[in-house]
């Protein structure tokens, strides 16, 4: 059995990630991949996990933070984007289309649609949500406003996000070694409690401002050599970097051993969206959650895992820190009740899939 997956975004994390780990648990269930992204997308995430792609156009609307007029050029650009699509379902002979979220999800069931075979939709945002309910069958993740509604249609499955399965199975000494590879100053004490800052694959500005602001304030309070201050992520622009003091702030970039830092670090300071939040919850790591970072968007995480993450505003974010610092083993004891359904959420979705497929 062969399934087409189309993915919205850059192919570099985020919504790649998702799909990576929903290919993985297809793959688990003996059902081949073939995996079309973005004519742009340089697909670095799948090209450091050794896989290959086709090129299909996916409009972007912006997602959480689309306007009007973004969702009027994307959809000019999805009718040419669904024939692509079609064509190459049929020229792949694929026996369903899993489209992963916004684009992705609304390119790839249109185009199952029109193809007349099984689609899938794995549904996050508003305009997604409300195209590809109406089509096929759908699985929403929990950023979406349907998750966290008590009555939802009848082809709509709740799941949270999906996850490797060996997430929580890091190793925190390849951390260290990697860490140290990467400290161009020498600051990294591995003595020393450990936070990550991170917006995901990409680095947001609001995620360096929340970084140095707590720098500065645990300079101010003589506390600068407690922690070693870690940050992951490729900036959207280059100049975000003239924000980070590299005396005291361990700057990694790019990383693709994140499990293994997951092992090493205390405190994870995330943004308020995306698997991360998720895989913080699963490692039974704590973490606080840093609202609006990107584009102005609120999901409010702390909601789909009470008592587990704590949330917070940017300017806010140092009082936050040094709670969560103060309440780590009550953090990561509230975790816990979330992990087997977590873990186990990407096997959910492959046997969803794996349904439709049949029919």
């Amino acid at each position: 059995m062969k399934a087409l997956v189309v993915i919205t975004g850059r192919g570099m994390g985020g919504d790649a990630v998702n799909a990576l780990n929903i290919i993985k648990a297809l793959e688990d269930i003996d059902i081949q991949c073939e995996i079309a992204l973005d004519n742009n997308a340089p697909g670095l995430l799948f090209k450091k996990n050794g896989y290959s792609w086709h090129k299909v156009p996916v409009p972007q609307a912006g997602g959480h933070a689309a306007t009007k007029l973004n969702i009027i050029k994307a959809g000019i650009r999805t009718l040419k984007a669904v024939l692509k699509a079609r064509q190459l379902i049929k020229k792949l002979n694929v026996d369903v289309v899993v489209g992963v979220i916004g684009g992705g999800a609304i390119v790839g069931c249109i185009s199952a649609k029109l193809a007349m075979i099984p689609g899938v939709g794995i549904i996050d945002t508003p305009l997604d949500t409300k195209i590809c309910t109406k089509l096929n069958k759908c699985i929403v993740l929990p950023e979406a406003g349907m998750f966290k509604q008590k009555i939802i249609p009848n082809n709509v499955v709740k799941s949270y996000f999906p996850l490797v399965k060996k997430i929580e199975k890091g190793d925190s000494e390849k951390a260290i070694e990697k860490i140290e590879e990467l400290d161009k100053n020498k600051i990294f004490d591995k003595n020393r409690p450990s936070l990550l800052f991170s917006s995901g694959s990409s680095l947001f500005e609001g995620m360096i401002v929340c970084l140095s602001n707590y720098c500065s304030y645990l300079k101010e309070n003589d506390r600068l050599n407690d922690y070693n201050l870690l940050l992951i992520g490729n900036p959207l622009k280059e100049e975000y970097l003239d924000l980070i003091d590299e005396n005291h702030i361990i700057n990694l970039g790019y990383i693709n051993w994140i499990n293994d830092l997951y092992e090493l670090i205390d405190l994870a300071i995330l943004t308020d969206d995306g698997v991360m939040i998720q895989e913080s919850v699963a490692c039974e790591l704590p973490a606080v959650a840093l609202t609006r970072v990107k584009y102005g968007r609120y999901h409010n995480m702390e909601s789909i895992f009470p008592n587990a993450i704590l949330e917070t505003e940017i300017d806010q974010a140092n009082i936050k820190i040094d709670e969560a610092l103060k309440n780590l083993d009550k953090l990561k004891d509230n975790s816990k009740s979330y992990v087997e359904d977590l873990i186990s959420a990407g096997e959910k979705i492959a046997k969803i899939i794996l349904e439709e497929a049949k029919k």
